[in-house]
């Protein structure tokens, strides 16, 4: 592991009690200081059964967990949460309902001297813009600022790594949206390392440096928001963070493909590809064109602010999805031609 690695993940596996599967199977990847990585996928792939064997509150059936130079998982030895000097936010806040702001944020303290401690609070309550909150209870903040008095708290003893938990998912939109760039704000701030769960693939690309995709109890992909949105390792990593439209495609030329759309050019595939694929096309990568003539009706428009969101029928009744930019309003009913741009199209094998 390098010097400046945080966390070293290798080859974990977790099996629950008379379970005939693997909850988790072969995780291994490496967490640089200050980073932040996003645990990424649908209900039931092992993400917080995971985010758990890093806290210690399970052991991992295989492998190891390393915190900086110390092994505290596996090869016969185990370290307790309490002495792994982690801090932990929850989706459900956690926070004492009978003390006050300035308390739930000293619990984790009670061994600092008086001024330090106080001074400590009225730091990452600063941090967390609620320094005028200190005398306030739970029962009178609001759940962005419950979910803001809780990671002050889990900060507040300085830990060497915070694990969120799906910490915005009890949150409406708007507070989440504002709260997670607040959380990365945070822990850009204080160069404290982050590993975030979530089921949300939009939220995991705005909070995390790198994202690791999970299914089944194995990761998938892991890298870059960029990374993964322009280059999906697999059909699953390609639905679960993109917003495309799929299509059957049959091959007419190396980089040519026939679709229910007609045809598509300038897509280059791999070898393993052969005559039949499925395509995924961006929905911003349609554009739409009013004609009267036109073979595609829209069905259905949504405004969703900087743009259009349509949903057109295609030759087999599929639907097809179109963004389109704010300016270019067409009403419901309106007949279309598309064109189609091939830059970002994704090839994929076709499922048998």
């Amino acid at each position: 592991m390098s010097s400046a690695a945080l966390l070293h993940i290798n080859q974990v596996s977790y099996r629950f009690p008379r379970q005939p599967q693997a909850t988790l199977t072969g995780i291994s990847f490496s967490l640089a200081a200050g980073e932040i990585l996003g645990l990424l996928g649908a209900s039931g792939c092992g993400k917080t059964t995971l985010l758990r064997l890093i806290a210690g509150f399970m052991v991992p059936t295989a492998g190891t967990i390393q915190l900086a130079d110390e092994i505290v998982a596996g090869a016969n030895h185990w370290v307790p949460p309490e002495a792994r000097h982690l801090g932990m936010v929850f989706q459900d806040y956690a926070l004492f309902p009978h003390l006050n702001v300035q308390r739930n944020v000293a619990f984790g303290l009670r061994q600092w001297p008086p001024s330090q401690r106080q001074e400590r609070v009225r730091q990452v309550l600063e941090l967390v813009r609620l320094q005028d909150y200190q005398a306030r209870y739970p029962h009178q903040l609001s759940g962005g600022e419950q979910q803001r008095v809780a990671l002050a708290r889990a900060l507040a003893p300085k830990p060497r790594l915070l694990l969120l938990d799906e910490p915005l998912s009890n949150l409406d939109s708007h507070v989440r949206q504002q709260l997670r760039l607040e959380i990365r704000r945070i822990l850009k701030t204080t160069g404290t390392g982050g590993i975030f769960v979530t089921h949300d693939q939009e939220e995991a690309f705005a909070v995390c440096d790198r994202v690791a995709v999970l299914h089944q109890g194995r990761i998938e992909q892991i890298g870059t928001p960029a990374e993964l949105y322009q280059s999906p390792a697999s059909r699953m990593v390609a639905q679960l963070v993109t917003q495309g439209n799929w299509l059957s495609g049959q091959r007419q030329d190396d980089a040519t493909w026939q679709t229910d759309i007609g045809p598509i050019a300038g897509v280059p595939t791999t070898a393993a590809v052969t005559s039949k694929c499925e395509l995924l096309i961006p929905q911003e990568n349609i554009r739409l064109e009013a004609d009267d003539q036109g073979e595609w009706v829209i069905w259905d428009g949504q405004f969703l602010g900087r743009e259009y969101r349509y949903c057109l029928g295609t030759h087999s009744g599929q639907e097809l999805h179109v963004r389109v930019p704010q300016g270019q309003m067409l009403p419901v009913g309106t007949r279309v031609r598309l064109r189609v741009k091939s830059e970002g199209i994704k090839v994929f094998a076709a499922q048998d």
